[in-house]
């Protein structure tokens, strides 16, 4: 017969494998776990056990309680050595065990955390000259893309006056507020932060300058992001306030430089690239969105051609290296109609990355980004 307090601690040990989906850290490294008990259970040979966790969720009504719930479930189900039973008692944690635990991570973290030595995460700047070319959605998409990659994807709205990323996931929901830290909102596999989040966002919004700025620094560094791979920013369109104040928080971020065929918008986003001859910013590749449409199996270049290849001309001379056309995206009805009612184009109605079409362009410029 198995000692019941053996049971207990190699519970104990396995779910220091669960993972809270937000904190990325485990349940029992985060004082989750209260206590596990474990009592023989009747008519079972003395091999079956009752095991009840009890567990102290960060937030009373956690979003992800369920999914955590569900992990630890699992851990002892599956437990090899005997018949455990699971009894999951959920509660919250009290104030000041919570204060306690949210202090000790913004201690670890206290500033910018992909601003630090070592940090592996990849972070891309999506810009682009003039609005209308789509580049929130091509930032929707493209984030959608590297989680279903098995990436774990971040993604910052940083387009304060022209927030997109919330309607294109299908986000109705505020972040999580841990005692003045913020748990970015999960949608299709990617943490999500934007100001469309918060209430009152519908109204104009007319900052500049140090508040803008502000805002930037507050999504850094009030967030709690883990250790993603991937860090995507939607950035207003133009070379204002707010690319600079990337470059300058995040000076190891690669921008993206979004455009459409058409002269009238390829002149102005090469503008955006040259941002990056005032501020240490590499310019990593250009994307041609709407290049055509597809009808009856001839291409339609509705909005002319040949815009994209000018801007990654230009810019290869201006800069003096490589800023390669990476990808051209047809225009597809699909991407407005999908990404308006909620779901990245990119992905199938059960979140899977779509293997034709629009998913295997996206895939391939995921991957030509990752290289």
């Amino acid at each position: 017969m198995t000692d019941t307090r053996e049971i207990e601690a190699a519970i104990y040990d396995r779910l220091s494998r669960v993972i809270d989906p937000e904190l990325g850290r485990s349940v029992t490294d985060l004082g989750m776990i209260a206590a596990i008990d474990a009592v023989p259970a009747s008519g079972t040979d003395g091999n079956g056990y009752d095991v009840t966790v009890h567990v102290e969720l960060t937030v009373e009504g956690c979003p992800l309680s369920e999914t955590i719930t569900n992990q630890i479930n699992g851990a002892v189900a599956s437990y090899p050595d005997a018949t455990l039973t699971p009894h999951i008692e959920v509660s919250s944690m009290s104030r000041d065990k919570l204060d306690d635990l949210v202090a000790d991570l913004k201690a670890e973290r206290k500033q910018n955390p992909f601003n630090k030595p070592g940090v592996k995460t990849r972070i891309f700047a999506i810009a682009s000259g003039k609005g209308g070319v789509g580049k929130s959605s091509v930032t929707a998409n493209l984030a959608a893309t590297f989680a279903a990659l098995g990436y774990d994807t971040a993604a910052i709205d940083a387009d304060i006056y022209g927030f997109s990323l919330p309607r294109l996931f299908g986000v109705h929901t505020q972040p999580t507020n841990l005692n003045g830290m913020l748990m970015p909102v999960t949608a299709w596999g990617v943490k999500l932060i934007s100001i469309g989040m918060f209430a009152g966002a519908d109204r104009a919004i007319l900052w500049r300058g140090p508040r803008l700025q502000r805002s930037l620094e507050q999504f850094l560094s009030d967030v709690w992001w883990g250790q993603p791979d991937v860090l995507l920013l939607d950035l207003a369109p133009g070379t204002g306030d707010m690319a600079i104040s990337v470059a300058q928080a995040l000076p190891n971020a690669e921008l993206v430089v979004i455009t459409t065929p058409q002269p009238s918008a390829s002149d102005i986003a090469v503008r955006s690239g040259l941002v990056a001859l005032q501020v240490p910013m590499k310019v990593r590749g250009v994307v041609e969105n709407m290049s055509y449409y597809e009808h009856k199996g001839e291409r339609l270049h509705i909005f002319g051609e040949g815009g994209g290849q000018r801007v990654s001309e230009q810019l290869t001379e201006a800069l003096g290296y490589d800023v390669p056309l990476m990808a051209q995206l047809p225009l597809v009805p699909e991407v407005r109609e999908t990404g308006e009612a909620g779901r990245p184009a990119v992905l199938d109605a059960d979140g899977a990355l779509r293997t034709d079409g629009i998913g295997a362009t996206f895939r391939a410029l995921a991957e030509q980004l990752m290289a």
